[in-house]
């Protein structure tokens, strides 16, 4: 296996490995988590395996998750299918780490390209344990035990007639989590607020707010400067895809943003998401 780093701060892509042979061997599979722990997105090319290999090598990580918007193949459980046609309306170019929303939001993904444009529909993946670490101290402070909420009903209910949207919001309550969590496997602090991420739960203190413009807008300030930190070019890696091309990113310490450029080309991509744990 051959391994070359793609920016200093994020991406690795990887040659003369087949991720159907790591579905089945755990030694070449502990070589690969290894990596991804360090690059944070590995990238791979030519990868003709199938949807059951597809869905045996993302289970090595652990237990699959499916989409309460997207559909995943029947025969594949896990397995979600993000088919993007002629109907222009099928956006999703914002930063965002998968399920914020959730309790437990992705540990992780495996995604395959199907079919993609020519030219266009590249993804972003972003370093947010880079993005952490470069926040002024004063920031840090102010952070610094900070919790915020996270809904799926702004996001991808927004679109929905009302009755749709508080059903899809109800079967998918919004979820409170740390604006700076830790990484389970490796220690690192985290900045945990995305596009998903509606306001701080815990702000409205004596020591944050003197008057109310300290409370609305200042709130509201200090989240967008947070969210904008994941647009920093040094922090991120661009990846241009091709038919088999797959991405393997930790969700934990990374967001994405998937370049909506290509309309009205088609593209499909099948992901396996790995379900992750409850943010500290």
């Amino acid at each position: 296996m051959k391994i070359r780093q793609i920016t200093p701060a994020i991406g690795a892509e990887l040659s003369d490995v087949s991720l159907g042979d790591a579905a089945r061997d755990a030694g070449l599979f502990a070589e690969i988590k290894a990596l991804l722990l360090k690059h944070r997105v590995l990238f791979l090319r030519d990868q003709d395996f199938t949807r059951a290999e597809h869905v045996a090598f993302a289970r090595r990580f652990g237990k699959l998750e499916d989409h309460p918007v997207a559909g995943s193949d029947p025969e594949n459980p896990g397995l979600v299918q993000i088919y993007r046609s002629e109907k222009r309306e099928n956006y999703e170019n914002n930063y965002h780490s998968d399920g914020l929303w959730r309790e437990n939001p992705s540990m992780g993904a495996v995604l395959r390209c199907i079919e993609c444009p020519e030219l266009g529909g590249d993804t972003i993946w972003v370093n947010m344990v880079e993005a952490y670490k470069n926040l002024p101290d004063d920031i840090k402070h102010r952070i610094d035990g900070l919790r915020a909420r996270n809904s799926i009903e702004h996001s991808f209910g927004a679109v929905m007639p009302a009755e749709k949207r508080r059903a899809l919001a109800a079967k998918n309550p919004p979820a409170e989590h740390p604006v700076v969590r830790t990484h389970p496997e490796t220690g690192e602090k985290v900045l945990n607020v995305c596009s998903f991420t509606t306001h701080f739960v815990n702000f409205h203190t004596p020591e944050n707010v003197r008057y109310g413009l300290d409370k609305t807008p200042g709130a509201s300030l200090l989240l967008n400067y947070l969210v904008s930190q994941a647009n920093i070019p040094e922090y991120q890696v661009r990846f241009s895809w091709k038919p088999n091309s797959v991405a393997i990113w930790d969700n934990r310490s990374t967001q994405h943003y998937a370049v909506m450029d290509y309309w009205p080309a088609p593209r499909k991509m099948e992901r396996a998401g790995i379900v992750g744990d409850i943010p500290y």
